[in-house]
């Protein structure tokens, strides 16, 4: 069974055995509407808690409790919420991510997504929508949502952007830049795969517009690009010496060489990026 489905099953034994009323009417429909899913995890949720004699079908097919389960007692099982927005979005972003390193354009279907997250095709339109808006993906009507594979004049654009707007955030942090604060994240022996520093940075600009480039999409997705792409001890080891070099240099107060020494580490970041678009066909994407 499915988490979306457990969680469902789950929660409705909790109110049989505890005596609480039910959070909606016991129909298909209106369950599905409550937990804000497709009909599927909750047909499956009550066909389990049939099965456990938590529920009887009657002659017309629908469900009524059995009155021996109701306030039979506390349930002592850990119920699962399922994921939120963001959850959802951040999965979904995978998804488009891994797509994007085909060779060739491919299509998402939200029918499959959905049967394969067991979760409403409402929500993946949703996210996907948004997706589009930020270029990340298009729809085409009956084929599904096209990716397009990553392209290296895409990644070198966004890494210019990127060094930029960091370089900028670097000088208008200066004055908000607590020494303490640096020796936490650089006493951090996962700092190089954490971006704390970049955050820390972007953070302390106390620039509306770039906290909010960073958290947009296109952002996040090449930031899993950059996790994904370099999974390797020897790459990370380097990266976190970067950092280290980075923290030590912004603790000396030495600007202008934390910025040279930052713009060097986002620009090492485009060939580790750009294995993935001369890696062999299918190593590493997940096929």
């Amino acid at each position: 069974m499915s988490n979306l489905s457990s969680f469902i099953e789950k929660d409705i034994k909790s109110h049989i055995e505890d005596g609480r009323e039910l959070p909606s009417e016991l129909s298909l429909l209106e369950l599905s509407k409550h937990y804000r899913v497709s009909i599927t995890p909750v047909r499956r949720a009550l066909q389990a808690l049939e099965e456990q004699g938590y529920l009887t079908r009657l002659p017309n097919r629908r469900f009524e409790i059995n009155p021996g389960k109701l306030g039979s007692g506390r349930t002592e099982q850990e119920i699962d919420h399922p994921k939120d927005p963001s959850d959802w979005a951040d999965l979904l972003l995978n998804e488009v991510m891994i797509a994007s390193l085909s060779r060739n354009a491919v299509f998402l279907r939200e029918a499959t997504l959905a049967e394969k997250y067991d979760v409403g095709r409402s929500i993946i339109r949703h996210i996907f929508s948004r997706f589009s808006g930020a270029g990340l993906l298009e729809h085409v009507p009956r084929k599904g949502w096209l990716v397009h594979p990553l392209s290296e004049n895409d990644l070198v654009a966004y890494l210019t952007i990127r060094e930029s707007l960091e370089l900028l955030a670097l000088d208008l942090a200066r004055p908000r830049i607590d020494p303490a604060e640096l020796e936490e994240i650089l006493e951090n022996a996962s700092h190089a795969h954490d971006f704390a520093l970049h955050q820390y940075l972007i953070s302390k600009s106390d620039n509306r517009y770039i906290k909010e480039f960073f958290r947009l999409d296109v952002a996040r997705y090449y930031t899993k690009l950059l996790h994904f792409a370099a999974p390797e001890a020897s790459v990370i080891d380097e990266m976190t010496a970067q950092h280290e070099k980075i923290l030590t240099v912004l603790l000396e107060r030495n600007w202008e060489r934390a910025k040279r020494e930052l713009a060097d580490h986002i620009r090492v970041q485009r060939s580790v990026l750009a294995k993935l678009l001369h890696r062999p066909e299918n190593d590493g994407d997940g096929t």
